[in-house]
């Protein structure tokens, strides 16, 4: 199952108190202060990692607190330091503020770190409070509190390229098709519940990953179906891939597109402007020769690189593969490099 949004509480170790405490040794005429120190609060630390492609686990644990200080002793001793606690998060993981819903953190590398409650700091003892003219201090600090919020968690699947299109469209055969990714597929609407990547192997040890998301339909943005929440695993995609179903027992291709272009707009005008490819499914099952001509002179008149298959029987399939290599090399070589300075 993904798990693709939870919401936890954090909280930093609160410091160790410093102490107030003398010196009472033989020889030692009038002792002194040797009150110790606290020991600082862990911090609550989030950590990108490979090894997880959900956020899961942070269901079974919603409060997350790291180790507090221990307080100081006599003779100058120092509260133990508490112990950090590390959450692992998969990478491309987003860390909000809940109450603010400001982004504190993006995880787009793994071993990527980011401290998200910092433990409090220890108490000093009546030790550091000694003066020329105050020997004997009986002052000392109690440790400070340690920061503490409510966060929210979504992970937002990192891939190459995402498929978009109306619930039964063909989007999980075609990825069972060019990869290894195994979807559930089935002859009726919203058989995909949760998003799929699937490797796509490109040629000349080259691959990309592709994101399929469930189904969209008209009113999605407002919730209906199974709304855009799903939405977020292609904003990091570099273009997508739009599967309209051409066969004759569907609504009209071409109204089919444009509602998947609605609501791609009314989720994200970022989503929205990303390149694309049109792509028509299931030319195996058309009756009516006349809804793919139709279909491709609409896409041509927009400027739209248009590609018919079916997915099904593979039929275009590995034109389509060399398509999505020439789209992402270009993509790649159009990006602007950084240099160091």
């Amino acid at each position: 199952m993904l798990i693709d949004r939870a919401k936890i509480y954090v909280k930093g170790g609160d410091g160790g108190n410093g102490i107030l405490a003398f010196r009472r040794e033989k020889f030692v005429p009038r002792g002194g202060p040797s009150g110790g120190d606290g020991g600082n609060g862990g911090s609550v630390i989030i950590e990108a990692t490979e090894s997880l492609n959900t956020l899961l686990h942070l269901r079974y644990r919603p409060e997350n607190k790291a180790g507090r200080g221990k307080h100081g002793e006599g003779s100058n001793r120092h509260g133990q330091n508490g112990e950090d606690m590390v959450i692992p998060v998969p990478v491309g993981t987003v860390v909000m503020d809940e109450l603010t819903e400001e982004v504190l953190h993006d995880f787009t590398h793994p071993g990527e770190q980011f401290v998200v409650a910092r433990g409090g700091r220890g108490g000093r003892g009546n030790a550091q409070f000694a003066t020329p003219t105050n020997r004997a201090p009986r002052h000392h600090e109690d440790g400070k509190p340690g920061e503490e919020r409510y966060l929210l968690i979504e992970l937002k699947l990192i891939a190459d390229v995402g498929l978009v299109g109306l619930p039964n469209a063909g989007k999980s055969t075609l990825i069972s098709r060019i990869s290894a990714a195994r979807p559930k597929i089935a002859d009726y609407p919203f058989t995909t519940l949760e998003p799929h990547l699937g490797v796509v192997d490109l040629g000349d040890y080259k691959t990309c990953v592709v994101a399929d998301i469930p189904g969209l339909i008209e009113g999605a943005h407002e919730g209906a179906g199974l709304g855009d929440r799903f939405l977020r695993h292609i904003e990091r995609t570099k273009f997508l891939v739009h599967v309209v179903d051409l066969s004759s027992l569907t609504k009209d291709p071409i109204e089919a597109y444009r509602t998947i272009r609605h609501e791609l707009a009314a989720y994200s005008p970022v989503v929205a402007e990303k390149p694309e490819i049109v792509v028509a499914n299931k030319i195996d099952a058309l009756d009516d020769p006349e809804r793919l001509k139709e279909f491709q002179a609409f896409c041509q008149n927009k400027g739209l690189e248009f590609y018919a298959i079916s997915a099904a029987a593979g039929t275009g399939v590995r034109e389509l593969i060399y398509a999505l290599r020439r789209k992402l090399v270009a993509i790649v070589e159009s990006e602007p490099t950084v240099t160091a300075t």
